[in-house]
């Protein structure tokens, strides 16, 4: 409810404008913003400005302003990893990342959340790799003054899922590659992928701990992959020998190796090829050749949720096809862009 009322009387009340102040060649603009809750302390600045009255809003017991409904909300949607600012600036509060990690997003829960209407949370796309400062999200009431049934609406969709919105730290993990085809086996061609891999790794917080290499020989590849497992790799990775070609049987070297839950294919590119799979807790990552020549390809979406220690099956590859398509631009800004999910 608006009113006009004495500057003295007007203490935790709310003003439904700005208040200019003008200061002669050095600025104009507003003291105090749009929905401020006046304050003892404010009332001598008000005076100076010459307000011996003023129009507020007046909260009923069933209403809510939305600086306080900012810190309601943010608070109920933020999960692990997640911190919120201090305090609103223009009614909205920001979710930041605690630590490094990958993003997550229930992103149904998120849907329910802002189909209630005069509520909103806007978030980086779910499965983003972010660094510890980054905003991940953002939250407010969209009218100045809301009832708090709304409130109470909107923290139950969240009490029923305590993750909305998460950052979930990387396992730092000792990995193991297993590196196929004849030609780099015999010496023939150069291996170029141990290096694109190992960096790749360090940059999530693993390592590259154990490397073999084996022929376009089943039984070898085989032999090979079991070798990492038995020198402790938490993950292993085949490069090359992933396409229909009848030479390419690095795909049946990882199943007589004992891997099961096998997928190959994913709907990416690049990276149609790729396989995942697991022998007994140790996951299995076939990466076709794109690997080595592309910056970014399914791989780069997939490795950070092994670490958070998700399985990566045909459900969630089929997932990754809307936004699988990567442009190969000229300068990567991966991932501030839209490929991935």
């Amino acid at each position: 409810m608006k009113k006009k009322i004495l500057v003295d009387q007007a203490v935790g009340m709310v003003l439904p404008h700005d208040v200019t102040e003008i200061v002669r060649g050095e600025k104009k603009g507003p003291a105090f913003r749009k929905g401020h809750v006046i304050r003892q302390e404010d009332l001598p600045h008000l005076k100076r400005l010459g307000k011996e009255h003023i129009y507020v809003l007046e909260l009923r017991d069933d209403e809510i302003h939305e600086d306080e409904a900012a810190r309601i909300l943010s608070a109920s949607l933020a999960g692990s990893g997640i911190e919120c600012s201090p305090e609103p600036v223009e009614g909205k509060i920001s979710l930041i990342a605690e630590e490094n990690g990958l993003l997550k997003i229930d992103v149904d829960s998120l849907y329910q959340f802002n189909l209630l209407g005069e509520v909103m949370c806007a978030t980086l796309p779910n499965y983003t790799p972010v660094h510890k400062g980054d905003t991940v999200a953002a939250t407010r009431l969209i009218p100045l003054i809301a009832k708090r049934k709304l409130l109470d609406q909107a923290t139950a969709i969240c009490k029923q899922n305590k993750k909305i919105i998460q950052v979930i730290a990387l396992k730092k993990v000792r990995a193991g590659v297993v590196i196929t085809g004849n030609e780099v086996f015999s010496g023939k061609i150069e291996d170029r992928f141990q290096e694109v891999i190992r960096t790749k790794l360090k940059e999530l917080g693993s390592q590259l701990d154990i490397v073999r290499y084996a022929p376009d020989d089943i039984d070898k590849i085989a032999t090979a992959i079991k070798d990492c497992i038995t020198q402790g790799a938490q993950l292993i990775i085949t490069t090359g020998g992933m396409s229909v070609d009848p030479d390419d049987v690095t795909r049946k070297g990882i199943f007589q190796a004992g891997a099961e839950e096998i997928t190959y294919g994913s709907p990416v590119l690049p990276g149609a090829m790729f396989l995942t799979g697991r022998i007994k807790d140790v996951p299995i990552l076939g990466l076709p050749a794109c690997g080595m020549y592309h910056k970014i390809t399914v791989f780069d979406l997939v490795l950070p949720r092994i670490l958070i220690g998700e399985k990566v099956g045909r459900e969630q590859l089929a997932a990754l096809g809307h936004g699988g398509l990567c442009r190969n631009c000229k300068k990567c800004r991966y991932p501030v862009c839209h490929f991935g999910p």
